[in-house]
């Protein structure tokens, strides 16, 4: 019987996304994620190299869902932030893997810089159009909107949380 790779790179690719998000690029351990998977730890280097190629993969396994799940709509920017901080409470690993990164891989990989570069894109389309303020870089209002939609996580114990029982929670 044929084994099915496709499978098993699935499996690969959600045991490391669970890995990494729990320990880190550094404290994620090979031989946890090929348990995890049921594959023979051989395969993760047969096809990704290395943990670090496989982190790389898992991250960009995880930008093209959200980008599928959250389209990117410059039209309707404070939508689009809530639209992804939701996403992100729906799936509290995505960020902690995005906080993991952030730590352990300052910088952007090429698949986040593509999906930056697109989305500027449409930002300077609706700043030609109109629709959003020119006189702001396309760059600074990605950032200011994707920087909103993540803000809250780190808030918890902030201001947020204080005076009179008031708590951080989503639907706030």
């Amino acid at each position: 019987m044929a084994r099915d790779s496709s499978a098993t790179k699935a499996r690969l690719l959600d045991a490391a996304f669970s890995e990494f998000a729990a320990y880190g690029i550094a404290g994620a351990r090979v031989d946890r994620i090929a348990e995890a998977a049921q594959a023979n730890k051989r395969l993760i280097y047969v096809y990704y190299g290395n943990k670090e190629q496989l982190f790389d993969a898992v991250l960009q396994r995880a930008l093209e869902t959200g980008s599928e799940s959250v389209p990117f709509d410059a039209d309707d920017l404070p939508a689009y932030a809530g639209a992804v901080f939701d996403h992100l409470v729906a799936q509290p690993s995505l960020m902690r893997l995005v906080v993991w990164k952030q730590l352990e891989r300052p910088g952007t990989t090429e698949a986040e810089q593509e999906s930056y570069r697109g989305k500027i894109a449409v930002v300077e389309e609706a700043q030609r159009a109109g629709r959003v303020d020119a006189a702001l870089d396309p760059a600074d209002v990605l950032t200011l909107v994707l920087g909103l939609s993540q803000a809250w996580f780190g808030a918890v114990g902030g201001p947020a949380a204080g005076g009179a029982g008031a708590g951080w929670t989503p639907e706030r």
